[in-house]
């Protein structure tokens, strides 16, 4: 069975240590220095010239900023590439090296020249929305990213991190697959979200508490 298009994958990337190279130096590049920063990738920047903020992190060793041209042999070692040039020549070539060579790239505001799209993402602690329009309307993306801010609130983020704790918790005193299972729809099931909305966090514990023990006993 054939699909009438081709659809995207989505998934969330480990960029931790990972080289990262961001072509360009205007206000579009250090917002995506900013953002491989904040994932732990380790960010080179190349661009005759840059922005302060682009600067700035590379005299505090945050980036390594190359001030010229791309080489080819820049690519060597890369793991993911955004380019944000404001010459097309320049970013065709770039695109073109890097799909030689089967690394990742972004050419921004030029969908067929994207192997990924970047989304718009609401963050709540360990909590991650992703919105995307596959690269048709980022606009759009944005705008519904923002219409989640007022639902998906922090104390979401607050609820997924006490998930997290007490689900090393239980696996580390509960020895039981099936016990164990039963404790986490529990927790999820229950009331804990509400409580953290009211700033009950007393009854949260109590509540935590509740439900392990329940299918303990």
């Amino acid at each position: 069975m054939e699909l009438a298009m081709t659809q995207l994958f989505p998934v969330f990337i480990n960029l931790t240590d990972k080289p990262c190279l961001v072509l360009g130096g205007g206000q579009v590049a250090a917002r995506k220095v900013q953002n491989l920063l904040d994932c732990g990738a380790v960010v080179i920047v190349i661009s005759p010239e840059a922005v302060d903020d682009i600067k700035q992190y590379s005299e505090q060793g945050l980036v390594k900023w190359l001030p010229r041209e791309l080489e080819v042999n820049d690519l060597q070692g890369i793991f993911m590439v955004f380019v944000a040039t404001s010459s097309p020549e320049a970013n065709q070539q770039a695109v073109d090296w890097c799909r030689e060579r089967n690394i990742l790239v972004n050419a921004v505001d030029d969908p067929p020249n994207c192997d990924f799209y970047v989304p718009s993402v609401l963050r709540r602690n360990s909590l991650v929305l992703a919105v995307s329009t596959e690269g048709k309307s980022p606009l759009y993306a944005r705008k519904l990213r923002k219409e989640l801010e007022s639902i998906i609130t922090p104390e979401h983020g607050e609820y997924v991190d006490l998930l997290g704790e007490q689900r090393e918790l239980i696996k580390e005193t509960v020895s039981d697959i099936n016990v164990r299972k039963r404790i986490f729809e529990a927790l999820v099931n229950s009331d804990i979200l509400d409580l953290l909305r009211r700033g009950e966090r007393v009854k949260v514990r109590e509540r935590v508490q509740e439900c392990i023990s329940s299918w303990q006993d």
